[in-house]
């Protein structure tokens, strides 16, 4: 592993320093020129990490036979059922709409044994009618079923510590006496056949602590996580193949849709406060350092199939879970301070952070380039050399999805499962433009919350909107205006001191100018019923559902 960790490094080492390079060829002399070399510098590693990663995850997906296997050796000898440990089935509730949670749920266990796996449903809603609501359609549902003794509601007496408390919380009492747990959020939706294969993943070797398994989108028809997760899914096959090549053991885990030891997970994955007294709201990667310092396995295995979640259903729902994640993963600055973290796992927690800072260095890179632009700094730069550069960049940007999009068209068997290649190519189109507009949008929301945070502003961890809707005009207007007045002024600045470079600024932050209107279109049910069909963004679920229901 020590070699390909070394070969992983040479290669984004090399990625970043032709990045550096291409821009050094245009970046004028002189502090303003110094000062968006520095950003660019900061930013390289990030960028050449997504590409080392996707270059490595697609050459893995198209010269291996069964690439999941390929990057965890232990699915080859994982045993075949019947499962013979005992597994908690952990679904994670905070003020969720039931009749949306129960079904994904039954239809998990009707496709699980009977014995040796109980759900136990962890709630932590607060709100006295929400309780009561929560109450009755638990009981209906277990009136309903056969298998109604292994079905249990868990109701803390206090909500400590968020999500990772009332886990932890569950495993401290009934939890114990399980071999292994499955924790799920309340939009999870996992396969019993994707269950069995993490649990003879765990049986299979006892050194493994934990299995994360992938996580796609469920389908959908509204607009906004329909595009989001289409792009998302071939973005994360990729990435996280060639992530698992280089990490091995030593992988992520994203809090849901993945099994861990019961054991492991209580003596080494307790969270404890911060300094401040303040608990650790990123639980996910630290839970998982934990568990590589203690000399337990986490594997990251990079199969799809079987493993759902919902995805924010409109762009103010998406922003603000960016928020909820950034404040959660800017914590892990004080974590990286504390001593005795082995490389991994301080290289875990900053690529979290890397995640979110990114944003506020973008946004000074652009600044820092915008003055130069209207000071003539690139007045002499030749317009194909500034083409090049930008579109190196992006390519380094986007390479992850770049490299899953590959590898569908590249695969006819493939392709197939999302309608063709011709259906699967409108996708893809449709999802680049969609992220040309979410991108700059994205990147100025987390700067403002990130510069907002420094200055001493307080997060909290609410519950979620999962709920389908529509955004008016007025509300995106109201939420977007500093977007659209940024745009604005970028562009006026643009058209009247370096009019020659406003189609290269299109490219970065056109998307300002069209916050609003994005807004309500990729929340519109009406667009969301054009796409669903003509099959435009369509999942392999989407599509075997289609076909399913064909006469």
């Amino acid at each position: 592993m020590s070699l390909r960790r070394f070969a992983f490094l040479a290669l984004v080492l090399l990625s970043a320093l032709v990045l550096l390079l291409l821009a050094a060829r245009v970046v004028p002399h002189g502090p303003a020129g110094f000062a968006l070399l520095a950003c660019l510098a900061a930013l390289s590693p990030w960028g050449a990490l997504g590409f080392a990663q996707s270059v490595l995850g697609l050459a893995i997906l198209l010269s291996v036979r069964d690439p999941a296997s390929h990057v965890l050796p232990a699915a080859r000898r994982a045993p075949p059922a019947p499962i013979r440990s005992r597994t908690a089935i952990a679904l994670c509730l905070r003020n969720e709409a039931m009749e949306e949670v129960l079904p994904a749920l039954g239809r998990l266990l009707d496709a699980l044994p009977t014995e040796g796996f109980d759900a136990w449903l962890l709630s932590d809603t607060r709100d006295a009618a929400l309780r009561e609501a929560e109450d009755r359609a638990v009981a209906a549902f277990r009136d309903a079923r056969a298998d109604a003794a292994r079905i249990h509601l868990r109701r803390r007496a206090e909500a400590t510590g968020f999500k990772a408390g009332n886990v932890m919380s569950f495993l401290d009492a009934e939890g114990s006496g399980y071999d292994f747990a499955l924790v799920l959020d309340a939009d999870s939706e996992m396969s019993g056949e994707a269950v069995l294969r993490l649990a003879a993943l765990l049986e299979s070797d006892g050194r493994i602590g934990l299995v994360q398994q992938l996580i796609v989108g469920r389908p959908v028809t509204q607009p906004f996580p329909r595009l989001f997760q289409f792009g998302m899914r071939a973005g994360m096959r990729a990435w996280a193949t060639g992530q698992g090549w280089w990490q091995g053991p030593k992988g992520p885990y994203w809090g849901h849709n993945a099994m861990f030891r019961v054991s492991a997970f209580r003596e080494y994955a307790r969270l404890e406060t911060l300094p401040d007294g303040s608990a650790i709201l990123s639980h996910d990667q630290v839970e998982a350092i934990r568990l590589h310092e203690a000399g337990w396995e986490v594997w990251c295995w990079p199969e799809e199939r079987g493993s759902l979640e919902g995805n924010p259903p409109a762009l103010p729902e998406f922003l603000a879970r960016d928020e909820r994640w950034a404040a959660g993963n800017m914590q892990y600055l004080a974590l990286l301070r504390q001593p005795g973290l082995g490389i991994m796992a301080r290289w875990q927690l900053a690529q979290a952070i890397l995640l979110f800072i990114c944003a506020p260095l973008w946004a000074l890179a652009f600044a820092l380039a915008l003055g130069i632009a209207a000071t003539g700094g690139f007045d002499a730069i030749p317009a194909r050399d500034l083409a090049l550069i930008m579109f190196a960049w992006w390519a380094a940007a986007y390479s992850p999805k770049l490299a899953g999009y590959a590898q569908v068209l590249l695969r006819r068997r493939e392709a197939a499962r999302y309608g063709g290649r011709g259906r699967f190519l409108l996708g893809a189109l449709a999802e680049i433009l969609f992220t040309f507009v979410l991108a700059p949008v994205s990147v100025m929301s987390k700067t403002r919350f990130l510069l907002a945070l420094a200055w001493g502003r307080r997060s909290s961890w609410l519950p979620q909107n999962r709920a389908a809707r529509g955004v008016g005009w007025g509300d995106a207007a109201r939420l977007l205006w500093p977007q659209t007045a940024a745009g604005l002024v970028v562009f006026a600045l643009l058209a009247a001191t370096a009019p020659r470079l406003m189609p290269f600024a299109l490219v970065w932050v056109g998307g300002l100018l069209l916050a609003v209107p994005f807004c309500v279109l990729s929340s519109s049910p009406g667009f969301g019923r054009i796409l669903a069909r003509s099959g435009i963004a369509a999942t392999p679920e989407e599509v075997a559902g289609r076909a399913a229901l064909s006469p």
